[in-house]
């Protein structure tokens, strides 16, 4: 039930092959999800045993740090080139899946929260399911719309200056040295 959670990238997706780094991201979206879904299975049979609690720990810790830079990544460097191009309502309908997610999650958090410090009731489970499952479901929309459009369409317009300024800027952002 327990997940070790890596908040920074594994080998070959570092800061100098940014969309490299999204898409490792998205990896360990899905790995969070999934460990979400499991721990919805793990909390109807066994309940908020030390495992569910130590599982709801490990998504809170990733949703909580990398997912709101991740998210600002895009923002700032996905968003507006697609903006710039042809895709403005590509990266309308992105910008307004961050907000739905920031809210989702925060709902997600609070049934979270509670596993996690013993609060947990089994009456809450069936609601708090659903959330996680609807949560699960946006971020799999939203992530297949960037890795088959959003990506490339960017990658396709981005030249190698670009490409390295973006990189240095989240490295930068996440207080690590930039990119030499």
């Amino acid at each position: 039930m327990t997940a070790t959670v890596t908040l920074h990238p594994g080998p070959g997706a570092g800061f100098e092959e940014p969309f490299e780094m999204l898409e490792a991201c998205h990896q360990r979206v899905h790995r969070m999800l999934g460990l979400l879904q499991r721990l919805a299975a793990h909390l109807r049979e066994s309940g908020a045993d030390a495992n569910a609690q130590q599982a709801a720990r490990d998504v809170m810790r990733y949703f909580d740090l990398a997912a709101p830079a991740h998210h600002e990544d895009e923002e700032r460097h996905v968003l507006p080139r697609l903006r710039q191009g042809d895709q403005a309502v590509l990266a309308d309908r992105l910008h307004d899946e961050h907000a739905r997610m920031a809210t989702t999650w925060a709902a997600v958090r609070a049934d979270l929260v509670r596993v996690a410090e013993g609060g947990w009731q089994a009456t809450d489970l069936d609601a708090a399911a659903a959330r996680w499952q609807a949560m699960a479901a946006l971020y799999a929309a939203h992530i297949e719309a960037e890795e088959s459009a959003a990506y490339p369409a960017v990658r396709k317009s981005a030249d190698a200056a670009a490409l390295h300024a973006m990189g240095d800027e989240m490295a930068r952002r996440r207080g690590l040295p930039g990119l030499a």
